[in-house]
């Protein structure tokens, strides 16, 4: 995590309709393709292979998960990215019972379910988490993922994975301005333009900053667009959202999604990640005219992580699914969400994007100045905004 820095990232010069200019902008490094995992194990005890952290080979993954029978995963929304078709894909592929707890709960609470049922596993227990960058490392401190390396490990970028395969990421995106032009007369452009008083009552966040991760990255992203720095961007954030509370532009805190409100015309502009913003325009074609806006400034990049529960109920499973979410197949079923997944640029290399699938993207150049924080920076942030959003923003002490 430490190379995925704060500063501007420089654009590359590529070919083929610059299809890798975007992952340029995200400094994304490319990597040799890996092979799928085979059996060589000849009668290799398969718990000695769930312990080894290593990739396992298909055939004795498969076998095993299927004597499971089930795959719980949390938190995941079947309109989140295409998560629908990406959770289809796997049942139908492989026969498993699939198990999909609580699809609005924030990362905070994905985590919290593993401590919660980790000694009663059931139902109820977790195999895998889709979470904020945010939490990857203290969760992983207090011993509650498991490790494992995907037959692709060596295409996932070394600087948004941990090193012995605890977690690592999966897809990423920028945060950009949901704006129903059916509400809204003048679309705003950036940050500040959200203080005017044309937009009164009419912004909202979507989920709570003090556990959400998409909420706290709002907060940071609004600051990063006075400071232009992240070192002191979630106090500049939190100052933004307490000016815009004063002049009665900003409505309230949403639970966890937006589409709802913005068709009904109860927030006509709510911050998400524009792979949701894209996807939430198809949704509402017909029903509101939703535009996706990139800001000029505060563009925040960010990626979510994927790990496996150190008290999976259904191990051989958790390990298949993630063999399953990083194969071409599903990278390429994220990106027809509009997500680009973590192994984009390896890909690209390997000309497996169809273009249909890049020309559906925003083009590349507003991308160009995003702005990555790294796993320190998001971590003290996340730390600073639960602390005081409350406090600042709502008044409670």
């Amino acid at each position: 995590m430490s190379k995925l820095t704060g500063s501007h990232l420089n654009e590359t010069s590529l070919t083929r309709r610059h299809l890798l200019k975007l992952g340029a902008a995200f400094g994304l490094s490319s990597f040799a393709l890996g092979g799928c995992a085979t059996s060589q194990t000849g009668s290799v005890d398969p718990k000695t292979l769930l312990a080894s952290g290593e990739s396992i080979p298909m055939d004795i993954l498969v076998a095993e998960a299927k004597k499971e029978g089930t795959l719980s995963t949390i938190a995941l929304p079947r309109d989140w990215g295409n998560y629908g078709e990406v959770i289809d894909s796997f049942t139908e592929k492989y026969g498993l019972i699939y198990n999909g707890l609580y699809p609005d709960h924030n990362s905070a609470e994905e985590i919290e379910a593993i401590r919660q049922y980790k000694d009663v596993g059931g139902d109820q227990a977790p195999d895998t988490v889709d979470i904020g960058f945010g939490l990857t490392q203290t969760s992983k401190d207090e011993g509650l993922f498991a490790p494992y390396k995907v037959s692709t490990w060596d295409t996932i970028p070394e600087n948004l994975k941990d090193a012995e395969g605890y977690w690592y990421g999966d897809y990423y995106g920028v945060l950009a301005f949901q704006v129903s032009r059916t509400n809204v007369e003048n679309v705003p452009e950036d940050w500040a333009d959200l203080l005017k008083p044309e937009y009164k009552g009419m912004v909202a966040i979507v989920g709570d900053p003090v556990n959400a991760s998409l909420a706290t990255q709002t907060v940071l992203a609004a600051g990063l667009s006075r400071t232009g720095s992240l070192d002191n961007a979630a106090e500049a954030g939190i100052e933004f959202f307490r000016e815009l509370k004063e002049r009665g532009n900003f409505l309230f805190t949403l639970r966890d999604t937006s589409i709802e409100t913005l068709a009904s015309g109860a927030t006509p502009i709510a911050p998400h990640w524009d792979y949701k913003g894209l996807s939430n325009r198809d949704i509402l074609a017909g029903t509101i005219d939703l535009e996706v806006v990139v800001p000029k400034t505060g563009i925040l990049g960010g990626a979510y992580a994927q790990a496996i529960s150190a008290y999976s109920p259904h191990p051989f499973a958790a390990r298949l699914w993630m063999e399953h979410l990083y194969s071409d197949e599903v990278q390429l079923l994220w990106l027809k969400g509009y997500m680009h997944p973590i192994r984009y640029n390896d890909l690209v290399k390997n000309n497996k994007v169809p273009a249909e699938l890049v020309a559906k993207l925003p083009p590349a150049e507003l991308y160009e100045k995003a702005v990555f924080p790294t796993l320190e920076q998001i971590t003290k942030a996340t730390q600073y905004i639960a602390e005081n959003w409350h406090r600042v923003i709502i008044g409670e002490s």
